[in-house]
């Protein structure tokens, strides 16, 4: 199954699942946003449970793979000057330094390819933008046996469990890291802010 069916088949339930738990973190991350306006890119935006949070100083684009996602995420999208586009979070349909801040929350350890995911952000981001980051990562040397064995599994559903985000930062030249905080679960969830050079 492939990560566009199985998203466009989860968006009635996506945010059940997610609002509630994850909020908090949210908030945290998006107060991180500089207050100068600019061109915030939300890499998978999912069904929009960021943009009720978002400051509306900013022009928005909100990238996501599949419609049924754009389409929950459209209604919290009210007080936003708000542009949803269909596409690739790892291969983004963007010039080099055209956007000057990046989201990607529950992305990363969502794609298949999170190193291309990253990458591309630090293609489009520019010169000085921020990065905020929040999801889930195992730490380097981490052995979290169960996490390791249930991911072939659940990535093919939807999400990974084995994504070390050091090594995906490594990936992103460019890209430095400026803050790292755990959000909840014992530091399963972080919370990453990073800098374009």
């Amino acid at each position: 199954m492939s990560l566009k069916t199985t998203y466009a088949w989860i968006a009635p339930f996506y945010d059940t699942a997610l609002n509630r738990a994850t909020r908090a973190a949210r908030r945290a991350s998006l107060a991180h946003l500089p207050e100068k306006p600019g061109r915030v890119l939300i890499n998978g935006v999912g069904t929009g449970l960021d943009l009720p949070e978002l400051p509306g100083q900013h022009d928005y684009i909100g990238l996501d793979l599949t419609r049924g996602m754009l389409l929950r995420a459209l209604p919290r999208a009210g007080h936003l000057r708000f542009l949803p586009i269909q596409g690739d979070a790892q291969h983004l349909p963007f010039a080099d330094a055209s956007v000057d801040h990046a989201v990607l929350h529950l992305i990363l350890a969502v794609v298949p390819n999170p190193n291309a995911c990253l990458a591309e952000i630090a293609r489009v981001v520019k010169p000085g933008g921020t990065v905020l980051i929040f999801d889930k990562f195992l730490k380097r040397g981490q052995p979290a046996l169960l996490r390791r064995l249930a991911n072939p599994l659940v990535r093919r559903i939807a999400t990974r469990l084995d994504v070390i985000f050091e090594d995906v930062l490594g990936q992103a030249p460019g890209l430095i890291l400026e803050s790292d905080q755990p959000a909840f679960a014992s530091g399963w969830f972080r919370l990453i802010r990073l800098r374009r050079e």
